[in-house]
């Protein structure tokens, strides 16, 4: 059987899936990290305490700008902390700034988030980190922020 007889056999459905396969590796190779930025993220892995690395966000290097690593967050002033922490905590109410329990996983989330800064500062190259919001995993959370303008 020749090539011409295969591809007249492949259904317009196995196309689709061919096609959209394709599309996934081609989105994985663009967002691929960099070594540095793989070496960061690694280097993050390995030294997070287990309370960093149980917490349901993963904090992560994104890229490297210079000396500067820039990083994941899921909160920023355009998606305060009550937002996300409403749908890890949904038993507790994060409307309510007094309430110990929101007071508790808010203080959890801030010493979570320096830790993961204080690891990447630690290594050899890097001397700040700028944090940008994480559209995607907030979208994945159900959580809609518009973009800026």
């Amino acid at each position: 059987m020749g090539v011409r007889m295969l591809l007249q056999k492949i259904k317009s459905w196995h196309w689709v899936v061919i096609v959209l396969i394709l599309l996934a590796l081609l989105d994985w190779a663009i967002r691929r990290p960099d070594a540095p930025t793989r070496q960061l993220n690694a280097a993050l892995a390995d030294k997070a305490s287990l309370q960093l690395k149980d917490y349901p966000y993963r904090f992560e290097v994104l890229r490297i700008e210079g000396d500067t690593a820039v990083m994941s967050t899921p909160r920023n002033f355009d998606a305060p902390a009550f937002l996300m922490l409403g749908k890890l905590y949904p038993d507790i109410n994060v409307k309510d700034h007094n309430n110990p329990k929101f007071i508790e996983v808010e203080r959890l989330l801030g010493r979570v988030q320096d830790e993961a800064k204080d690891i990447v500062l630690a290594q050899p190259g890097i001397k700040s980190v700028r944090w940008e919001l994480d559209r995607n995993w907030l979208r994945r959370q159900g959580i809609e922020i518009p973009e800026k303008r």
